[in-house]
């Protein structure tokens, strides 16, 4: 139990990471958080310890009593948002391509999609966000080991690494957090968040 999975807030209320309930427990009882409620209401440690327990509410153990497991907590001195690099993943660079197939400009579904070095392996291209796009099985397979030029294709844009500020990563059992809900406006699944070798 101390090591599931807890969401963290800045100031603002906007999602900033996710850590384990041993952490939040910390960062709560030394004041540096307070946990959030259903109806966004905050608590400092004193006040959330004595909060009573519903049946369906999950609960830890204290020296002396049960308390209720906070699922959301509020960082009382943070009002950024932590900056850090795009990870190299399926997902990131679909979502750069917009789902796009960057040959022929048709949207499909991620699993109606591929991803394509545009200078090919075979020709000493890398795999890195300068060298990848989004492609349809059509448009990879009429390409093949040839470069754009070679194959008469042209790219509609020229792959770049993004610089959007990365989330975070979520697990299938987090997707289920009914408290997340309200905070969280993405869904990531584990295939598609795999950092890719970048060689």
């Amino acid at each position: 139990m101390v090591n599931t999975s807890v969401l963290v807030l800045n100031r603002s209320f906007f999602p900033i990471h996710i850590t384990s309930l041993k952490r939040a427990f910390c960062l709560l009882y030394q004041g540096f958080a307070h946990a959030v409620d259903a109806q966004f209401r905050t608590f400092d440690f004193d006040s959330w310890s004595q909060l009573s327990i519903e049946q369906r509410d999950e609960t830890i153990g204290l020296v002396n009593r049960m308390i209720k497991v906070p699922r959301v907590i509020l960082l009382l001195g943070y009002d950024r948002i932590p900056k850090g690099r795009v990870r190299f993943t399926r997902a990131n660079i679909f979502f750069r391509d917009r789902n796009t197939c960057q040959y022929c400009g048709e949207i499909f579904s991620k699993s109606d999609l591929s991803i394509d070095h545009v200078v090919p392996r075979s020709h000493g291209g890398t795999s890195t966000w300068e060298n990848v796009v989004c492609s349809c099985f059509t448009c990879n397979k009429q390409k093949g080991g040839r470069t754009p030029r070679e194959a008469s294709m042209k790219l509609i844009n020229h792959p770049r690494r993004p610089h959007w500020t990365p989330f975070f990563r979520l697990t299938l059992e987090d997707l289920h957090r009914r408290e997340w809900l309200p905070f969280l406006n993405i869904v990531d699944i584990s295939y598609w968040n795999t950092e890719l070798l970048e060689k």
